[in-house]
């Protein structure tokens, strides 16, 4: 059964441009970048790169998954944002603009999600810049424990575990680490974060008809941001047995994604 989505919106092709205008204007310690529209940039309106002594962190890819990246944007974590159209990768131009726009003397670290198209505009443009003289390290976050290896050509995808390591990058760089110390803060934290996703629903693009493949008393278990396909579909369940399942995927011994043991401290977000 195929239905129109209901959304909030004016005109769907505006819908991110006037996400991040909303966002601006509701916090005055951010701003976007000249060229906006066209470049879809929020940064902490007190960075410049000419005088800024702590290393940059960013991060970006597509929209539609508020407030991330956006909205992590502040002190302590995200230096700059780099927004994507919905589920679309920002432009190697828009990345580059946000690189120039924040990095100073000593650096700058793009944590990237594992998408392709992620990888590979981040990729780009962190070559670009080093070729211009900035010092850029990139970091990939790929924190899905639902699927079992071999993982396939592209690996784990990113999910919302990558905020963690936003945090964890975020607090180095404001501490006044080095960028390499950045950069071996935000690996160390990208390989103890585990996610699993669970839905009652198919994601919904604004304007666009969506079909809902689960259909009625359907979930679907560790399926992608971008409502790619799950590890398995499966029957309305008690919310324990939910959280059992999902529990149990992101410790399994078998996969060893997470190496986490009884007694150990953890952080735990649980992400809407």
């Amino acid at each position: 059964m195929a239905f129109q989505a209901k959304k909030l919106i004016n005109d769907p092709n505006d819908a991110v441009t006037e996400f991040i205008e909303g966002l601006v204007e509701t916090y005055p310690g951010l701003q976007y970048l000249d060229g906006f529209p066209e470049v879809k940039v929020v940064l902490r309106a007190d960075v410049s790169r000419t005088t800024y002594d702590k290393v940059a962190v960013i991060s970006g890819g597509g929209s539609g998954h508020e407030p991330a990246h956006a909205g992590f944007v502040g002190e302590g974590m995200l230096t700059a944002a780099i927004c994507g159209d919905v589920f679309t990768s920002p432009p190697v131009d828009s990345i580059l603009a946000g690189i120039r726009a924040v990095t100073g003397l000593m650096g700058c670290l793009l944590i990237v999600k594992n998408y392709t198209g992620d990888r590979l505009n981040f990729g780009l443009a962190a070559e670009q810049a080093k070729s211009e003289g900035y010092k850029v390290e990139m970091v990939i976050v790929g924190d899905d424990c639902a699927l079992p290896p071999p993982r396939g050509i592209a690996g784990r995808r990113g999910l919302a575990g990558t905020i963690l390591v936003h945090k964890v990058a975020g607090a180095a760089a404001a501490a006044g680490l080095s960028l390499a110390d950045v950069v071996a803060e935000a690996k160390l934290a990208s390989e103890m974060v585990g996610t699993m996703g669970v839905a009652l629903s198919v994601c919904t693009l604004p304007g666009q008809v969506t079909s809902d493949r689960l259909g009625p008393g359907k979930m679907e278990l560790g399926l992608g941001i971008h409502g790619e396909p799950g590890a398995a579909m499966a029957d309305l369940q008690p919310v324990d047995n939910v959280v059992s399942h999902v529990l149990k995927q992101i410790l399994s011994p078998e996969t060893g994604y997470v190496p986490i043991t009884r007694g150990s401290r953890v952080v735990l977000m649980i992400n809407g």
